[in-house]
């Protein structure tokens, strides 16, 4: 298992990338790099749920995108169909350049959705709550509980209607689903209930001397109201007091984050190491973004307004997003 600080560099430069072009050539090779390192990663046994699923949310989102931008907009030359101007919203020529590029960003949002897909596979939640400041674990711990609620629900919705076919329940019609229903919401309260006792076993939401300590609060007290000074001095064209006040309040925030922090305890059992292979995704990622944006140039901008046309392509710009493979190759 990779570093959780490796795998959010290799996102960031990912969806730095991709929002950064309309190039369909470039944004198909970036989504095939993103799927082959969700197939790659992705343990034994293991599968998505079929609305989570990258390839069902392109089927779903490209043509949803290219169809909407398609009737909203009325630039481009190529017309393809004439729907009646009486037709309220929708009425007006359709243009293939209007097709093309809500496609686009379909194609664009998918390629998004992949690279999200490849950190949700990669880093358990437990991970994702360390980058969270200390002094917002009780929040913290509710977003854990919340970002895991509906994969559960699914895989438990997916236990029962296995079992009821196993039983020959068959989905006919709308009251066929309660024999579904039931169950889930039984299992959904037991599970809520489990999680509240171990909660309250491990003194979840008990009282801790320094949780909101006083000189955390004078700290963060000071900083927005240099902050709220900094804007007031800076609509009144002070150059200098206002930025300076706006940083420090910033930095007594911060600070105020930190003693806050202190105050909660925190244990943590296994250091995750950071090796050769995290070296090697956070370089991949690195050569990929600043080789694209380098090479790149010009090739990165497409718009197939008001002709379309065939985009360009760069071939060294295309090798930098070949960055992206190499957690496929290095991952265990």
């Amino acid at each position: 298992m990779l570093h959780a600080v490796a795998w959010f560099a290799w996102l960031i430069a990912a969806a730095s990338i991709v929002s950064t072009t309309r190039n369909p050539l470039y944004l198909t090779l970036a989504l095939a790099a993103f799927m082959t390192t969700v197939h790659a990663i992705r343990r034994p046994g293991e599968t998505y749920a079929a609305p989570l699923a990258p390839g069902r949310f392109a089927l779903y989102v490209i043509p949803l995108a290219a169809l909407i931008n398609a009737l909203l907009s009325r630039v481009g030359e190529t017309i393809l169909v004439a729907i009646p101007q009486t037709w309220p919203l929708i009425g007006g020529p359709i243009t293939a350049e209007a097709l093309v590029y809500g496609a686009l960003n379909g194609l664009l949002l998918t390629a998004l959705f992949a690279a999200f897909a490849v950190l949700n596979l990669a880093v358990p939640i437990r991970d994702l709550i360390r980058f969270i400041p200390r002094a917002f674990y009780p929040v913290a711990v509710i977003a854990s509980i919340a970002v895991t609620f509906a994969p559960t629900t699914l895989r438990q919705m997916q236990q029962i209607r296995e079992a009821q076919a196993i039983r020959g329940h068959r989905m006919r019609r709308l009251r066929d689903w309660l024999p579904l229903f039931m169950p889930l919401l039984t299992g959904g309260l037991e599970r809520a209930l489990q999680l509240a006792e171990a909660m309250a076993s491990r003194g979840f939401a008990g009282e801790t001397a320094a949780a909101h300590t006083g000189r955390a609060q004078v700290v963060s007290i000071v900083g927005l109201l240099g902050v709220l000074s900094g804007g007031l001095l800076m609509a009144w064209q002070q150059a200098f007091w206002g930025p300076a006040l706006i940083v420090g309040g910033s930095a007594a925030i911060v600070a105020a984050l930190w003693l806050t922090g202190r105050g909660v305890p925190h244990t943590t059992y296994r250091r995750s190491p950071w090796g050769y292979r995290e070296w090697l995704v956070t370089g991949g990622a690195l050569v990929a973004i600043v080789g694209f944006l380098f090479w790149g140039g010009a090739t990165r901008v497409y718009n197939p307004y008001p002709l379309l046309t065939w985009p360009a392509f760069d071939a060294l710009a295309g090798t930098a997003l070949l960055g992206f493979l190499l957690p496929a190759l290095v991952v265990e």
